[in-house]
């Protein structure tokens, strides 16, 4: 047994209050390292969030299977769902929460026609998007994929399609599989009986290895996520992630807070003045995150591209992998779906249907371009899930196409407001929440002319003042 696997036996992580943090650095130097590490773990932390609440709390209303094991949800995201923020509702969503410490998984995929999307996003415990399974990547023929952690080594059965690598021993899975309307919901379910997830020791029919030490899951609280506090449960999470070589400078920086994988950390050993300096360390992530949302985002200047990937991918940006967890976590790569976020209007003013009536208007020919499909979702821009709404309805996608009305020269006019815009209008009704709020475009597939510019995205047109 490594030195890992011995820590982690009978895991508890410090939580307790003899825990006691090595805190080395100067209040003045310690202020930007929690800057740093803030921006480092927070994408970290809010996964160890969904875990807990999809994987260990058998009692919560999200939780979806143990670990190793699928869940299946039947049905599209609603706003009763609040797992996790900016939820996708076209595609009914299938969860493995994989431990991968003993031995790889088995994933195996079903055939499925042709014309449907689906997709298994491979996502580690950096939120990094280190694979995909699917339509894109592997095709629609289904197929037999070995999900294997960094310290495995052993031979690849020669009837395994593929071998992915993940960096932390904790990855998950995310299934999506296109829905394309209720009647649908039958053959989604047929689809997902098909996914199959077993240890390789039972797809090759061999004695399995000694199981992983137990882990003792420490539970969230409501703030993990926006103070100090979040440092422990980082502590906590980097036990399952063996130190990258390009991050080894960094978290020897950060170890001078205290920071490091398996370590204790327990806010009442510092002082109010260190304390302080995590404090004002986190502040100032916070607010570098909202100047480069206004500035970057909101503006259109970086895309949803740039902030999903792989470590290659993300290059050591931190900050991008902060805002990818901060807006929507477990977004997709750029070569699998394009987001496009609607924060403000035409005039660079925050969507607010209590203050406008807004329209989107795509001109004949210029629906966004998808080799998959497109889709417009709506959500509250206090609580970043879905709205509740009267016609139940969070979203307009192509699939609705047939169903909806068309202008006269064959453009596309959405009327995207809090107050039904009346029976002639209902069909391109999107209904928003009587306050703030966003919208993400998605584009499953997106075609050349995303990347390259030449598709130009519609601005959210306000069209009528409340005030």
């Amino acid at each position: 047994m490594n030195a890992r696997n011995l820590w982690l036996t009978g895991l508890t992580l410090a939580l307790s209050s003899s825990a006691w943090a090595d805190f080395s650095a100067s209040p003045e130097e310690a202020r930007g390292v929690a800057r740093d590490a803030y921006l480092y773990g927070f994408p970290i932390v809010e996964m160890y969030k969904t875990l807990y609440t999809q994987a260990v709390d058998s009692k919560s209303p999200n939780f979806k299977a143990p670990f190793n094991q699928i869940g299946n949800t039947a049905k599209a995201f609603t706003a009763k769902d609040t797992a996790f923020v900016t939820p996708n509702a076209d595609t009914p969503y299938s969860f493995v929460w994989m431990d991968l410490r003993s031995e790889p998984l088995i994933l195996t995929l079903p055939p499925i026609e042709e014309h449907r999307y689906y997709s298994v996003q491979l996502i580690d415990a950096y939120t990094q998007n280190f694979a995909y399974l699917g339509t894109r990547s592997t095709g629609n023929n289904g197929g037999h994929f070995m999900i294997a952690g960094p310290d495995w080594q052993g031979q690849q059965p020669i009837n395994i399609d593929r071998l992915v690598r993940s960096e932390s021993n904790i990855a998950y899975a995310l299934y999506r599989t296109q829905l394309f309307d209720e009647k649908d919901l039958g053959k989604v379910k047929q689809i997902q009986k098909g996914y199959k997830v077993e240890p390789l020791s039972h797809y090759v029919k061999q004695k399995a290895p000694a199981p992983a030490p137990k882990v003792s899951w420490p539970k969230p609280t409501p703030t993990m996520s926006e103070t100090p506090e979040l440092f422990r449960y980082l502590n906590f999470m980097l036990a399952f992630t063996p130190p990258q070589d390009v991050e080894k400078d960094l978290l020897a920086r950060f170890a001078k807070i205290g920071i490091g994988a398996g370590q204790p950390f327990d806010l009442k050993t510092l002082s109010a003045e260190q304390r302080k300096a995590l404090e004002d360390g986190i502040s100032d992530a916070k607010a570098e995150f909202a100047a480069f949302k206004k500035d970057k985002v909101d503006t259109h200047e970086i895309s949803s591209g740039d902030l999903f990937g792989t470590r290659d991918h993300l290059k050591g940006n931190y900050l991008y992998r902060y805002a990818g967890a901060n807006m929507g976590i477990f977004g997709n790569s750029a070569e699998e779906a394009n987001y496009i976020g609607y924060f403000v209007d035409k005039d660079g003013q925050p969507a607010d249907a209590a203050k406008h009536d807004y329209t989107l208007h795509f001109d004949k020919g210029a629906l966004p371009p998808a080799d998959a499909f497109w889709s417009l979702t709506m959500y509250d821009g206090k609580s970043k899930l879905l709205v509740a709404n009267p016609l139940n309805r969070y979203l307009i996608n192509s699939r609705m196409l047939p169903d909806l009305k068309l202008d006269a020269d064959g453009g596309l006019t959405l009327y995207v407001q809090h107050d039904n815009p009346g029976k002639d209008k209902q069909a391109n009704w999107l209904p928003a929440p009587n306050g703030p709020f966003y919208g993400v475009l998605r584009l499953y597939l997106p075609k050349p002319e995303v990347a390259s510019g030449e598709w130009k995205m519609p601005l959210l047109n306000p069209v009528n003042s409340k005030q």
